[in-house]
């Protein structure tokens, strides 16, 4: 078990500048453009689940709620002394995985957005649905050894974000754009799982990475790269189960373009410890996750990441 532990682990370990007043607004207004836009797990618009995880540690399909609360503090400004505010972004997510045959699952996410952030001239609130995703993920393969107890099952997939969000390019000024309902945007998304078990001892490998289109607006979200893995295990108590977590996941993004043309200082990257739970009980499970950054690299130093927050409640298919 050490050894496939080992393996996978090392499969996810992986300024502004001007002359002016008004250049250095107008650099600051793009470099704030990466703000993990559409992980936006880190910040509202789309959340497509992304480093939180698409699945259940205890039920293969099921259809829940999720809570996620992700919470930053944004520079209010461009000069060394501008202030720092408060950003917080919730969500609300509906989330399903239904099978469709032994080796075929749809996976859904219906996301709303109760997005909130503490200027200096006072506080901003927006609210609403957000995009939504549909991925399709097949099994390509699942072993198992009585003789060892082991077992290996991995899924593959692809899916879209639809812009059924409200995208408002007024956002995208000298703060922070990505507090949004949505991107704007049709995005696309490359997908793979990797579930190893062995007894009561479990590790899930995941990787999505994201293909970002152009708005109607003629801005384009940076392609993002997400990964994680988490080991867990299963405390069989007659009729309740509990499994605790423990992990890491990060993010990578691409710089962001307006026109076609590459936006300054918006690529991006950032790393969490994942710590959490489930508790289930007949066709009942309920979860909770922590993540706190362990590096991270926003926005030139301008937006720090300080938690993400999610708990849920499931229920078996």
């Amino acid at each position: 078990m050490k050894k496939y532990i080992l393996l996978f682990s090392v499969l996810f370990v992986q300024c502004i500048a001007a002359n002016t007043v008004r250049d250095s607004i107008y650099k600051f207004t793009f470099h704030r453009m990466l703000l993990l836009d559409d992980d936006c797990d880190a910040c509202g618009c789309s959340a497509n689940g992304g480093s939180m995880g698409f699945s259940s540690m205890l039920n293969n399909n099921f259809i829940g709620i999720r809570y996620v609360n992700q919470s930053y503090s944004t520079k209010e400004g461009v000069f060394n002394n501008s202030p720092w505010i408060a950003e917080n972004f919730n969500t609300t997510q509906v989330w399903a995985r239904i099978p469709i045959s032994d080796k075929v699952q749809i996976t859904a996410l219906v996301p709303f957005h109760f997005n909130n952030r503490e200027l200096v001239s006072g506080k901003q609130s927006i609210q609403g649905l957000g995009d939504i995703t549909v991925m399709g993920m097949y099994s390509v393969f699942e072993t198992h050894s009585d003789s060892i107890s082991v077992t290996h099952k991995l899924q593959l997939g692809g899916g879209i974000k639809a812009p059924t969000g409200k995208y408002n390019s007024a956002n995208n000024g000298t703060l922070n754009p990505s507090f949004q309902l949505g991107t704007g945007s049709w995005d696309y998304l490359l997908v793979s799982e990797y579930v190893i078990k062995k007894e009561k001892f479990g590790l899930n490998t995941a990787f999505s990475y994201t293909f970002k289109t152009e708005n109607e607006k003629h801005y384009q979200f940076g392609n993002q790269f997400n990964y994680g893995s988490t080991l867990f295990y299963l405390l069989d108590l007659n009729k309740i189960k509990l499994v605790p977590q423990l992990g890491i996941a990060g993010e990578v993004y691409n710089s962001n373009q307006q026109f076609k043309q590459k936006v300054a200082d918006t690529k991006g990257d950032v790393v969490f410890g994942k710590f959490g739970f489930e508790f289930g009980m007949e066709k009942f499970s309920l979860g909770a996750n922590l993540m706190l950054p362990i590096h991270q690299n926003l926005t030139g130093g301008n937006v720090d990441a300080n938690y993400r927050f999610s708990v849920n409640l499931n229920y078996q298919l």
